[in-house]
């Protein structure tokens, strides 16, 4: 799906019909932004928006809440926030604006994932200028606070990774490979010999990121990748046992709440917390401390229930 493909798509889609699955909605989502995105998908919807345009809009946004937070002052702050929270909106608008219409495409999946790490650059950076201005011990040290948030900001690229890679495992088993974004690097790397830089440079360039980023993620799942070579030797057709299947997602279930975690909402949460108190820099004790544990824990248990049904496999239970 490198090109969008437009599908034709039914008058009325339901507001139900535009979710992943509940199995992965986060509940601040459901009772807020998902209400929300809907709103501005149906409008996006009648006005012939495309879901790139809006993932576009929310990276104007985001960075505009990044730049209020640079200020030290309580209203502009409380207006980035604003700006954050709408900009989340589209976020959540341009996905399912995708389901409504069936526009999907690979280049689309890159920027929305591309969309959140800009928000968060330009906050970053603004934190660092705004503690370097107003803070006694980080304007005599200044390089500490750049130091903690390029090491916050490596965690929070590998934390929204995994978070990601784990909820689209999950939706592989619940729904199948239609309703899963789940790649295989193999499988991205033989598409990517199969292009050229001349003919199809763009391509091959979002195609490229896309390949790392995937790597990326299966360089810490070593467990999940034997399962899925397992699962391939088993089920050459794809066709996985249905028994398998709900084995797997009531495994996984439990485990979703910690991707949540480990993406927007609780987050921002932990920035507005720290804005408030006039202490931004605690957010990045946030992200270094509590959810880099909280990382790890997911890890653990992740693959641990991988290696379990691995070896169930092999042993001819499926």
């Amino acid at each position: 799906m490198d090109n969008e493909i437009k599908v034709s798509a039914p008058e009325k889609v339901s507001y139900r019909d535009t979710l992943k699955s509940m199995d992965t909605e986060e509940h601040i989502d459901l009772a807020f932004y998902r209400p929300i995105g809907y709103m501005w998908a149906c409008l996006a919807k009648k006005l012939g928006v495309t879901p790139n345009a809006i993932t576009i809009a929310s990276i104007f946004l985001g960075v505009g809440a990044g730049v209020m937070f640079y200020f030290p002052d309580m209203w502009l702050n409380v207006i980035g926030m604003l700006l954050l929270v709408w900009a989340n909106s589209f976020d959540s608008a341009d996905g399912q604006l995708a389901r409504m219409t069936k526009q999907y495409s690979r280049i689309g999946r890159i920027l929305d994932g591309l969309s959140g790490d800009i928000w968060f650059a330009t906050i970053y950076v603004a934190i660092c200028l705004r503690e370097n201005m107003t803070s006694a011990f980080f304007s005599s040290n200044p390089w500490v606070i750049w130091a903690i948030a390029v090491v916050a900001g490596l965690c929070h690229a590998k934390q929204a990774a995994a978070a990601d890679y784990y909820r689209q495992f999950h939706l592989y088993f619940l729904k199948g490979e239609e309703g899963s974004e789940l790649e295989s690097s193999r499988e991205l790397k033989e598409k990517l010999a199969g292009l050229s830089w001349s003919r199809n440079f763009w391509q091959k360039l979002t195609l490229t990121f896309y390949t790392n980023y995937t790597v990326n993620q299966e360089s810490n799942t070593r467990w999940m990748q034997r399962l899925r070579a397992e699962l391939h030797r088993r089920f050459p057709s794809g066709k996985i046992p249905q028994e398998f299947r709900d084995a797997f997602r009531k495994g996984s279930l439990p485990l979703m709440k910690y991707t949540n975690i480990l993406s927007f909402n609780w987050r921002t949460i932990a920035l507005f917390v720290s804005l408030f108190l006039e202490m931004p820099w605690l957010y990045f004790m946030f992200e270094l401390v509590v959810l880099n544990t909280l990382l790890i824990y997911m890890y653990a248990r992740h693959e641990r229930m991988c290696r379990k049904f691995t070896q169930q496999l092999q042993d001819g239970l499926y």
